[in-house]
């Protein structure tokens, strides 16, 4: 790696040539705001390959802006860069969490619009929403949004005017196999199983070739750990944006939703024995024993115990397991369905978004170094594979045995998809390896986990609610931030006061 420092101002500058063949192909429709590079953040830091790959992953996210066809109710909105006349749920709410960082010119949110009108108010738009029974992550990704960018707006109109979090909620809870949306190509696969929790299927789940179920006697038998875990997640976002509007009454609602099923999950997928969270059947509720990075879902949801997530840790870092050089594949390392080579999709292939939430999931405990050091193998792992293999970009998923692609029935997995793949080089790269792991505009306060030995870093052009700031530590001693407002800026959990103007802060 060139160790030569990337000083990034204005529209970034590299001080060395760029990595060669890079090529991001922009869809015909596409529509960024042409100053889109004015709006990202700006990233300072000793390596300058991995700044390169961030800002190209940008450009390639950039590409899939679109303006869509005529009646799109959001217009444009961010492709996921697979089919041309469908969306996917769960793809375009990971999109969310990095578009984030530039809102005005990346529309993730609105983005979510595509889905919510159709589904919920029986919209007729061009677009078909795929797979109507994909992860229920709206709350989530919505409560992130918010908590970023402080949009009250949006939050007073998702929640109190058209209530799409709650109508999906409860639709989720309720759904039955076989039914059908307008919206939809697909019918339902999804099966609510009373209050125990739901069958699903690969593709609607999201993990398509997953063996889950294997031992019980297929999908329909085994209640799945992530569907129930990710209804306790949406209901908890629910109650803390409840919350922060000063609706203390249907934050207590949705907190007792909330509390149940977290009671439901502990009591029934919490297998004590090998100190994991598992499907488990139907028939007797006993543990299915496929080891899947989905039993990552109730840490993110935090209804695991310290000690339970202390478990759930170790299976992260066993190298036998999910752990090694090549962290957080789809399949247990351990099972026999594990295909070592490409990881065959969902059997040990390495997914940015599933990565993305248990880095998140094992940060809930405080597992920080933990979660660190997942990241930068699998952003490095993301580095190598653009710089050696063609074409040079960012692919769906990644091998768990190396730096290459996996595959799809026997072809490579999907190039340029940024799509949720880049939540690794912007995402990751800003919460992980920078250490902004925190960024609050409700509370003006940024969160910095700073680590002397990596030198001269920070970032620049860092904008949240109406703040814009830089941040940069000299590799010494002294931490520069320029900020055009007032705000908390909490470096290793000392608390610092920026006010408007250039200060500078001596650790």
């Amino acid at each position: 790696m060139n160790a030569k420092l990337s000083v990034i101002t204005g529209s970034f500058l590299l001080l060395s040539a760029p990595m060669q063949g890079f090529s991001a192909t922009t869809h015909p429709d596409s529509c960024i705001n042409r100053d889109w590079k004015k709006e990202i953040p700006l990233p300072v830091y000793p390596n300058r390959e991995m700044v390169d790959l961030y800002h190209k992953t940008w450009e390639i996210a950039a590409g899939r802006v679109r303006k869509g066809p005529e009646g799109l109710p959001a217009s444009p909105y961010m492709d996921e860069n697979c089919y041309e006349d469908q969306i996917w749920i769960w793809d375009t709410c990971f999109m969310v969490l990095f578009a984030k960082y530039a809102p005005r010119s990346f529309p993730g949110v609105e983005s979510l619009d595509n889905l919510y009108k159709p589904i919920h108010e029986k919209a007729v738009t061009p677009l078909k929403v795929h797979l109507v029974d994909n992860p229920p992550l709206f709350a989530w990704v919505e409560k992130e949004y918010f908590d970023f960018t402080g949009d009250k707006e949006r939050l007073d109109d998702i929640l109190n005017k058209k209530q799409y979090l709650q109508k999906h909620f409860k639709w989720f809870a309720q759904a039955k196999s076989g039914e059908r949306f307008a919206c939809s190509p697909q019918h339902i696969y999804l099966n609510s199983i009373g209050n125990d929790g739901f069958t699903w299927t690969g593709g609607a789940s999201g993990m398509d070739n997953t063996p889950r179920g294997r031992d019980a006697g297929g999908y329909r038998k085994v209640l799945w750990v992530d569907a129930i875990s990710q209804q306790a997640l949406s209901a908890r976002c629910i109650a803390d944006m409840e919350q922060a509007l000063g609706n203390a009454d249907e934050a207590g609602k949705w907190n007792a939703e909330y509390e149940a099923l977290k009671n439901k999950i502990n009591h029934l997928y919490w297998d004590k024995k090998d100190g994991f969270y598992y499907d488990v059947t139907i028939l007797d509720k006993q543990p299915c024993r496929v080891k899947t990075i989905a039993s990552y879902w109730p840490l993110l949801a935090q209804v695991a115990s310290r000690e339970q997530a202390q478990s759930m840790v170790r299976h992260l870092m066993n190298p036998e397991e999910f752990g090694g050089s090549y962290p957080t594949p789809s399949l247990a390392r351990s099972d026999k369905d594990y295909h070592h080579q490409t990881g065959d999709y969902w059997r040990g292939g390495i997914w940015l978004p599933t990565t993305y939430m248990t880095i998140k999931a094992i940060e809930k405990y405080g597992y920080h170094e933990e979660a660190d050091a997942i990241a930068e193998k699998v952003i490095s792992q993301q580095l190598a594979a653009y710089k050696n293999i063609e074409p040079h970009t960012i692919w769906e998923c990644y091998s768990p045995s190396g730096n290459t692609p996996s595959t799809e029935h026997g072809r490579r997995a999907r190039p340029e998809f940024c799509g949720w793949s880049a939540l690794g080089p912007i995402s990751l790269f800003i919460e992980n390896v920078l250490g902004f792991k925190e960024v609050s505009a409700a509370r003006k306060e940024v969160q910095w986990r700073l680590k002397k030995n990596k030198g001269r870093h920070g970032i620049k052009n860092l904008r949240f609610g109406g703040i814009v700031t830089d941040i940069v530590f000299d590799g010494k001693g002294t931490v520069s931030v320029k900020s055009n407002a007032p705000y908390s800026l909490i470096i290793n959990d000392r608390n610092y006061s920026v006010k408007k103007g250039d200060i500078e802060i001596k650790l």
